[in-house]
């Protein structure tokens, strides 16, 4: 496995009737979070971005910086209502409470 793929794949929703995306990698997120519009771009985004791009560098840990761009995801209203969530080290996946 490439030490920057995520152990579950963020599934979002980016609008109402558009189709659900799946994130898989650290560089998927960060190409997403690179294309959010500036003006909103908040100390959430900016954690996102920083733990995404600390993981291409070794400095983040892949699993915290997937962990760092849901809650970008969830906070901005992106996440997918089926959103399973990665428990920590090695448990088993769970849903996100609706």
């Amino acid at each position: 496995m490439d030490r920057l793929q995520f152990e579950v794949p963020v599934r979002i929703a980016p609008g109402p009737g558009l189709p659900v995306e799946e994130i898989y990698s650290v560089e998927q997120a960060l190409d997403f979070l690179q294309d959010w519009p500036a003006r909103r771009q908040g100390p959430v985004y900016q954690k996102a971005f920083n733990a995404c791009f600390g993981a291409t560098v070794d400095v983040v840990e892949t699993e915290d910086a997937c962990r760092a761009f849901m809650a970008f995801c969830r906070v901005t209203g992106l996440m997918a209502g089926d959103m399973m969530v990665p428990r920590k080290r090695g448990g088993e996946a769970r849903a996100l409470p609706a």
